[in-house]
């Protein structure tokens, strides 16, 4: 008789634990068990089998069991990427709807100094696809450049520059109009290492001085959600996400009436966050 395994971090995962990635180091840190014994890299298990997590037991569900839901979250500047902040900063985190068994993982991150698009899943398979290279999926944003920018410099950083951690480029530059000594522009790149846009302009003597995502992969960051406000994306929209990424489609239920409502614990405290205004396209968006 056959069984059917899967490997470990890719169950946890799907369970809405955290991406692949952060499953594998949990296991590599001794934080997981299989029917009551450590796991290790490399473990494959069975729905039968019995799994905790920090010594918590994790419902196992198979692909077609698991519904996956899909957040746009408009990130202010200022905010981090990260769940909890040392220094008592405000994370991304802070303001998403709360989850019973589950939990939001970012699909990509970024930096304390660029605002907009940022994506959440509770299915780590989902977000693992999308970040891995090999998607290549298309990451656009909106950039405000300091100074006169060349035509050769654009050419450049479309062909390709070597960057400290390797070869990047964008593969689309378009420009959208000056304001004073500034220039905006909508840049596209397939990969999402750390400040790849900021360094991309920085190579050729330029300065960014706002930086916002508008777009990951079909999914463009509009009027739904403000500044540091999130809202669910259809089915239709996850189904086409998931398809981008080689994912077959599945259920999303819908958020209850407190999920709705329920933003960051002191949003009506602070001063509202202005979102920067996104320029004109020709293009439509």
């Amino acid at each position: 008789m056959t069984t059917t395994t899967e490997k470990l971090q890719k169950v946890l995962a799907r369970a809405g634990l955290g991406s692949r990635r952060e499953m594998e180091t949990a296991i590599a840190a001794g934080r997981v068990k299989i029917n009551g014994k450590v796991a290790t890299l490399g473990d494959r298990i069975e729905m039968r089998d019995r799994v905790s997590f920090d010594d918590r037991p994790v419902t196992l569900r198979g692909v077609e069991e698991t519904p996956r839901r899909v957040i746009m979250y408009n990130k202010p500047e200022g905010e981090l990427c990260t769940r909890k902040d040392p220094e008592g900063r405000r994370t991304v985190f802070e303001r998403l709807p709360r989850l019973k068994g589950e939990r939001w993982v970012a699909i990509g991150r970024l930096d304390i100094n660029t605002s907009g698009l940022l994506l959440f899943t509770t299915d780590g398979e989902l977000a693992n696809r999308l970040m891995h290279p090999s998607t290549q999926v298309e990451r656009e944003y909106a950039v405000r450049v300091m100074g006169e920018v060349k035509k050769e410099q654009v050419v450049a950083m479309v062909q390709g520059v070597m960057l400290e951690d390797g070869p990047a480029r964008f593969t689309d530059v378009q420009e959208f109009g000056g304001e004073g000594i500034n220039t905006w522009f909508h840049v596209v790149i397939t990969e999402g290492r750390n400040r790849e846009v900021r360094r991309l302009w920085e190579s050729q003597g330029l300065t960014v001085s706002r930086l916002k995502r508008v777009r990951y992969g079909n999914i463009f960051l509009d009027k739904r959600a403000k500044a540091g406000e999130w809202v669910e994306l259809s089915q239709a929209e996850i189904d086409d996400l998931a398809e981008s990424a080689g994912l077959a489609s599945r259920k999303v239920p819908e958020l209850t009436p407190d999920e709705k409502n329920r933003w960051s614990r002191d949003k009506n405290k602070r001063r509202p966050v202005q979102a920067m205004r996104k320029p004109k396209s020709p293009r439509g968006r």
